[in-house]
């Protein structure tokens, strides 16, 4: 079913004017739970349903992660408007616009704008930051407050870290190194003196904690290890830059943002650096194709995601296209749709069972296992710990003449290296 002209235009909504909405809808009827209502939601021409609200915090605009957010942000409403043209959950159909803030992935924002919308959700679909959503996560505790999460830290893989709070979907930036690693070595070369430049903090150090997993499994090195941050803050990548061409690596390894890479590789293939590129799935966007580093980035970079690509076969993937009328600009679309299959579980084990509060979404949890119809892997929600057998990986290059500027390599990949592994607990708490 196409993408709604109505959602589209909500889809701007909240980065423009979501103040002005709060004030206009009701975050529920006297003495029921937040978030759930019996009128309809906003818009609705479902007059027979209820409402229930979902709040989104996420980098909307002018963060470093914009085109990723937005992008995923769009993904989720094409995906719960599917959910509501379908029927709905119980009765109710799904509001993520209502209480939609940006926050620029800025940790006050974010916490600001989950206190300003709390009174009024259900539960969050979506909490973008790794950071930030630690931050949140007493408070999170104490109002009951479910979420899925927008990163793929593997903390929210351990139930002993998220505290049976956060829903997540495909692999953590951890094994994503670790597969992306694997993969590499078979399709490419084995690398022996590996360079990893991160950003600081859970994704860059959990990445980069896989990376040395992997080094030692396999007999390689990690030549350096260079902390970075969003040029907003760092101001360029001429540090890195001269530490790689210093350390002389036969790979690069990238948990940066868009711009870093672009910069990143750019700078070092023409100061002669003529190893390869791999990335994590927040170093890509497709506007890099226009930058003058898109000649470097087709030729030695590739990069990974934990789902189908858009052009895939899944049933999830084929759900994903018949829900908008054109191609998305960023892959970022797939993701967001994938990362919603968890919530739309609970959401419906909650409504079968009469749970539809907080503590029932909570209570319900335990046990569940959603089904990504194939365009994700989903570990069982609420378990100690995930189910590596599980976890896949889709492997892109840069392509200007394919689906959003990349042309997926190998989709389902699944490496010998994480079987091997003994991993407990997350890779890295900071």
């Amino acid at each position: 079913m196409a993408f709604s002209s109505r959602l589209r235009r909500a889809a701007a909504i909240p980065v423009a004017a979501g103040l002005v909405l709060t004030a206009a809808c009701s975050s529920g009827d006297s003495g029921t739970e937040p978030g759930v209502t019996s009128a309809p939601c906003p818009g609705s021409v479902h007059k027979d349903r209820g409402c229930i609200y979902l709040g989104v915090l996420s980098d909307l605009a002018n963060g470093p992660f914009t085109a990723l957010g937005a992008s995923m942000n769009e993904g989720q409403l094409a995906f719960w408007n599917t959910v509501n043209e379908a029927g709905g959950i119980g009765g109710y159909d799904i509001d993520i616009t209502t209480y939609t803030r940006n926050t620029s992935l800025d940790p006050r924002t974010h916490r600001t704008a989950y206190t300003e919308i709390e009174p009024h959700v259900l539960a969050l679909a979506m909490s973008f930051g790794t950071g930030q959503t630690i931050a949140m996560l007493n408070q999170m505790d104490a109002d009951d407050m479910v979420s899925v999460a927008a990163t793929q830290w593997s903390g929210w893989n351990y139930r002993s870290a998220d505290r049976n709070l956060v829903l997540s979907a495909g692999y953590s930036y951890c094994t994503e190194a670790v597969t992306g690693l694997d993969w590499f070595t078979r399709a490419h070369y084995a690398p022996r003196n590996i360079a990893v430049v991160a950003y600081r903090g859970n994704y860059g150090g959990d990445y980069a904690s896989g990376a040395l997993k992997w080094a030692i499994a396999n007999g390689a090195t990690i030549a350096d290890r260079i902390d970075t941050g969003p040029n907003g803050e760092v101001g360029n990548q001429d540090g890195p830059v001269e530490e790689i061409l210093a350390a002389a690596p036969d790979l690069v390894m990238l948990a940066t943002g868009p711009a870093e890479t672009a910069e990143i590789v750019g700078k070092l293939v023409k100061s002669g650096y003529t190893g390869r590129f791999l990335g994590s799935l927040p170093t890509w966007n497709a506007a890099l194709l226009q930058t003058p580093a898109a000649p470097a980035l087709t030729a030695l970079y590739n990069y990974t995601t934990p789902v189908d690509s858009w052009s895939g076969t899944s049933l999830g993937a084929q759900h994903a296209r018949a829900a908008v009328e054109n191609e998305p600009s960023n892959f970022g679309y797939s993701l967001g749709w994938a990362i919603s299959y968890p919530l739309k579980a609970l959401l419906k084990a909650a409504a079968n069972e009469g749970e539809l509060t907080r503590a029932g979404l909570r209570r319900t949890i335990t046990d569940l296992r959603p089904d990504g119809e194939g365009m994700v892997a989903i570990h069982p929600a609420g378990a100690a710990g995930p189910d590596l057998d599980l976890e896949w990986s889709s492997v892109f290059e840069p392509d200007k003449q394919a689906p959003m500027g990349a042309r997926a390599v190998e989709v389902g990949y699944q490496g010998a290296t994480l079987g091997k592994l003994s991993l407990h607990e997350p890779c890295t708490r900071l």
